[in-house]
């Protein structure tokens, strides 16, 4: 499970990573061609806007699954033990049903409501862009097990 782990991080980062620059060659492309040349291009403004959405949603989920996000540790800062224990899982649950139902569950019903309708810049279907809440829901569902069992173990 920690090899598929270690696996699903390198993935998740490198993924991130090329977006990043595929972001700034587009916004640097952007730039040149509306004050050099003075013709703006919607296609690289739109496909950057997509591309940040995806990268700030993929960056979270990576964060999560390093368990390096922002944790507020006043309750479990003051626990020892299995009281300790208790509370992290509990939170791992909450975090294991936000993510079934909102992102999973929600984000899979708006993406593919949005199917059918087609983005009038990039001409692909918005449920496109959409899917990365889905799949992002489903990758967090997974650092949580992990870190549950990781809970457990201590």
């Amino acid at each position: 499970m920690e090899k598929f782990k270690s696996i699903l991080d390198k993935a998740i980062s490198t993924i991130c990573v090329v977006i990043f620059i595929a972001m700034v060659l587009l916004t640097t492309y952007q730039v040149v061609v509306r004050y050099v040349f003075s013709s703006p291009s919607s296609i690289s403004e739109v496909l950057t806007r997509y591309l940040f959405v995806w990268l700030i949603l993929l960056s979270a989920t990576y964060v999560f699954g390093k368990r390096d996000h922002i944790c507020i540790t006043a309750l479990t800062g003051n626990l020892e033990g299995l009281s300790k224990k208790a509370v992290s899982i509990f939170g791992e649950c909450v975090v294991i049903l936000f993510s079934v139902l909102i992102l999973i569950y929600g984000g899979g019903s708006i993406t593919s409501i949005n199917m059918v309708q087609y983005d009038s810049i990039l001409k692909i279907p918005t449920g496109l862009i959409y899917s990365i809440i889905p799949v992002c829901g489903v990758l967090i569902v997974f650092y949580s097990i992990i870190n549950i069992i990781y809970y457990a173990k201590e």
